[in-house]
């Protein structure tokens, strides 16, 4: 009896999506060694990679590079089934599903920006969500809503605007 090999081979559309997720990785890397003035307070740099995959890609693409930065970045930052792991999962999938349903918005009057910010929102929703059922078993935890809206408008509109820059240079 000879052993059976498995050999699977790499498509092309495999093959962009690692290189897509890599740099997103590499920017959520990056971004951990940021020294921020409050915790849980991040810039979201890898969502620029997230919206140029949905916009040139289509969501399928989006999901892919979204998930494998979230498992990959927090297992090379040792957080992988950590608290921080979950939070950041749950603000992932929250922010894909809303992008899932934005992209269907007339693009005319709805862009990058528009996207960034409605996917900044949904990450800090799904994490503030996850957090009071879980971690934070009180609703003192939405007093930090203000202060995570500030920050997810403000960093939303920076990567919409820099994810509508790369846009138009790619193209």
């Amino acid at each position: 009896m000879t052993p059976s090999t498995t050999e699977i081979r790499a498509t092309g559309d495999d093959v962009r999506i690692a290189r897509l997720a890599a740099a997103a990785i590499v920017l959520s890397v990056a971004e951990a060694a940021i020294p921020l003035p409050l915790p849980g307070v991040k810039p979201g740099l890898a969502n620029i990679v997230i919206l140029i995959v949905l916009l040139r890609w289509g969501w399928r693409d989006a999901v892919w590079v979204a998930l494998l930065r979230v498992f990959a970045g927090s297992l090379l930052l040792g957080q992988f089934l950590a608290p921080g792991f979950f939070l950041s999962l749950a603000g992932s999938v929250a922010s894909l599903a809303v992008l899932g349903l934005a992209v269907h918005l007339p693009r005319r009057w709805f862009g990058t920006v528009s996207l960034s910010l409605f996917a900044a929102f949904a990450h800090i929703g799904g994490q503030l969500v996850l957090a009071r059922l879980w971690l934070v078993p009180h609703d003192g935890v939405f007093y930090l809503v203000p202060v995570f809206a500030l920050a997810a408008t403000v960093f939303g509109l920076v990567n919409g605007l820099v994810a509508g820059r790369l846009m138009r240079e790619i193209t």
